[in-house]
């Protein structure tokens, strides 16, 4: 049987073969469903359903999305129709499967998917011919005629799924692949090896016209409102750990302070990772500030983690430099990073491509970049939340590039089987101040983004630089019992900093820095494929 729908879509409806439930079909196009009373998954076949499997209960993740909401994009509307829940080991995201308004046409299939933090809107097109293995990634390849690089190869596992979709879901080998045009390319691989070809841009939901989103019982949007988080019990104290992200995949115990790894749902905590208490945070975790990303309008952001990093010189003899970086989130327009370093403050996201590769370095939406440090770092302490699963001493090798003018900086790093690339804009340390309302000392706000200005006299500047610090802390331990009383003012006495120099000026009698490394770390950290 079917019914005629006020738009030109013909919807079909059907009882569930297992449960009697009405499943109810949109599009012409789709071909599978979720039964929403019984959870069995059933394949269309003409005007018959038959049961093929059983979907797993959906993680209540607080998504502002939910089926039945609708939207606009590109001048069309479209309604969100069904979801998929997957995960791989880097982490869990969401496949939300949309219906556009085609005039009667057969709808191309669209999804909106989560990304490193942020939200891709993706359409499938043929593909003529299959592609050529991955190289590997971070490497070059070609599809439909185009050049990606490879930013990740993962096993994406299918968690659960609901609603309408264009055909019965499945786990499988997924390709993410990235350009410089700012696009996102998805090659999935199923058991049969055909793969299903997507291409997507970023979006931001506020730009989308959303109507008919989650709201909580008060009636507020959930796009707004501050949800109560489910409850697990900390595996090392058995305090309660009460996440306030329903992407949180670690958090630390406040009572304890061990890393916690999360699980997906209400099962017991994965594990755990003990960690001493450190100096706190110039920024308070749950502090909300206002701030523009790179290109944007000024928005709300709330802290919701914070991590120390550091570099591992090559050579034991070099100095080691230590960063901050502070997670920031909006719910409607995902996650940023404000990042604290010697040289000053930066604002920076994820990027949605990839950057193209020049003679002199990298080019990025018109603008050309020079690599300028490479090294590997690591993670020393870390609070609050993450939405990917941060682990105290993660390794990961970075690349820190500059523009010309050093009014804009990226960053690549790469962990396992993913390349995340960042991008970000120096920040004077009093508007941070400012819109974090932050009461501290001077001198550790103070540190200004200065360096960055300067790109084209680099290492004529760092020569003058180093000669001049030798100078200055020569005669600092000729007149001071301390020569790293600067390190002390700016970053407390309990910082990494203060405890390197300390113990260098032990070892030499004489501390020198240098900035290798030192502002590398504003990239992202990691973060889940979708």
């Amino acid at each position: 049987m079917a019914d005629q729908a006020p738009a030109a879509q013909r919807r079909w409806r059907a009882a569930c073969p297992n449960c009697g439930a009405p499943v109810e079909f949109a599009s012409a196009a789709s071909a599978s469903a979720v039964c929403g009373f019984c959870r069995s998954t059933l394949l269309r076949d003409g005007e018959t359903l038959s049961r093929i499997g059983q979907s797993a209960e959906i993680f209540d993740d607080y998504s502002p999305l939910q089926l039945g909401a609708t939207g606009r994009w590109m001048g069309q509307g479209f309604a969100v129709v069904g979801r998929l829940q997957r995960g791989s080991e880097l982490g869990p995201w969401n496949e939300w499967h949309l219906l556009f308004d085609s005039g009667g046409e057969v709808p191309r299939v669209a999804w909106l998917s989560e990304d490193n933090g942020q939200f891709v809107l993706s359409l499938e097109a043929p593909l003529a011919e299959r592609p050529a293995e991955a190289p590997g990634v971070g490497l070059p390849i070609t599809v439909a005629g185009q050049r990606w690089q490879v930013a990740a190869v993962v096993n994406a596992a299918l968690r659960a799924a609901e609603g309408e979709l264009p055909r019965p879901p499945r786990a499988g080998r997924v390709l993410e692949l990235r350009n410089p045009q700012g696009e996102v390319g998805t090659l999935e691989f199923g058991d049969d090896g055909a793969p299903i070809w997507s291409i997507g841009r970023a979006v931001q939901l506020a730009e989308l016209a959303l109507q008919g989103l989650r709201t909580t019982a008060a009636g507020e949007s959930v796009a707004e409102a501050r949800f109560a988080g489910r409850s697990i019990a900390c595996p090392s104290c058995g305090a309660p750990l009460q996440p306030q992200l329903s992407q949180a995949r670690s958090m630390v115990c406040a009572q304890c302070h061990a890393l916690v790894d999360l699980p997906d749902g209400d099962a017991k905590a994965l594990g755990f990772v003990p960690q001493s208490p450190g100096a706190p945070p110039l920024i308070p975790l749950g502090r909300t500030g206002t701030l523009a990303l790179p290109g944007g309008q000024p928005e709300s952001w709330t802290v919701v983690g914070y991590q120390e990093r550091c570099d591992l010189p090559e050579d034991a003899e070099d100095e080691q430099s230590f960063w901050r970086e502070y997670l920031l989130f909006n719910r409607l327009a995902g996650f940023a990073f404000l990042v604290d370093t010697r040289e000053g403050w930066s604002i920076v996201r994820t990027l949605t491509g990839a950057p193209a590769v020049t003679r002199g370095g990298i080019s990025w939406q018109g603008r050309d970049y020079a690599q300028r440090w490479a090294y590997a770092a690591k993670t020393t302490h870390v609070l609050g939340e993450f939405y990917w699963p941060v682990r105290l001493d993660d390794r990961v090798q970075i690349v820190d590039y500059l523009s010309a003018d050093g009014q804009a900086l990226l960053s690549r790093e790469q962990q396992g089987p993913e390349v995340t690339w960042s991008g970000g804009r120096p920040v004077p340390a009093g508007i941070v101040q400012q819109a974090f309302g932050v009461s501290a000392p001077v001198a550790q706000f103070s540190r200004d983004a200065s360096a960055f200005a300067n790109g084209g006299r680099l290492l004529r500047q760092l020569v003058i630089a180093i000669v001049l610090i030798l100078l200055l802390f020569m005669l600092l331990r000729a007149c001071s019992s301390d020569d790293c009383q600067q390190y002390r003012d700016s970053f407390g006495e309990n910082s990494n900093e203060y405890r390197q120099c300390r113990a260098n000026s032990r070892g030499s009698g004489v501390y020198v820095g240098n900035s290798g490394g030192s502002y590398g770390g504003y990239s992202s950290g990691g973060g889940g494929h979708k």
